[in-house]
């Protein structure tokens, strides 16, 4: 028995390797980086992950047609008629929030709009962003009212004057 036979213990932690410190040690001279090479100096940056090893990107390579409505569409929830006969009492004022609360119009969205599918049997007060024809002629049929909540107003900019860098 010699000392190379000794057993270590199990080690809590692995040791740190240690590069550049000497042909002895297995990981001198180029550092276990190799010779040349995108990453053998130091301060090489990992390519993005679509980067394809300099072949044209995916993206570069599919055709560009069309466009889409999606900067400026509007989302909104739409909630039938018969689910507020569902869901409220006889005489109950309906908005958006109480919309929210019962899971009818859950989520981000731009507004609410009514439909007029289904029957309606209460008298309701709803507003709303927007109502279909028949949804109105339910509600007002049943001596409800409709109420239409206006969009947000657009900001006024004098285009004679540059505008403001932002204050930081």
């Amino acid at each position: 028995m010699d000392l190379t036979n000794i057993h270590h213990g199990v080690t809590r932690r692995t040791r740190k390797k240690r590069v550049g410190r000497g042909p002895g040690s297995g990981h001198g001279k180029t550092s276990s980086r190799g010779a040349k090479g995108q990453w053998a100096s130091a301060g090489a940056k990992k390519p993005r992950w679509t980067y394809e090893g300099g072949q044209m990107p995916l993206f570069r390579r599919i055709p560009k047609r069309g466009f889409s409505h999606e900067t400026w569409d509007k989302k909104y929830h739409v909630v039938n008629v018969g689910d507020l006969n569902d869901y409220f009492a006889d005489g109950a004022v309906i908005g958006p929030d109480e919309l929210a609360k019962t899971g009818l119009a859950r989520g981000p969205a731009d507004g609410v709009r009514i439909l007029g599918d289904g029957e309606l049997t209460k008298k309701l007060t709803v507003r709303a962003h927007g109502f279909t024809k028949s949804a109105v002629e339910k509600i007002t049929a049943k001596g409800g009212t409709t109420e239409v909540i206006p969009p947000p107003k657009k900001p006024v900019r004098n285009k004679m004057k540059p505008r403001q860098a932002a204050k930081t």
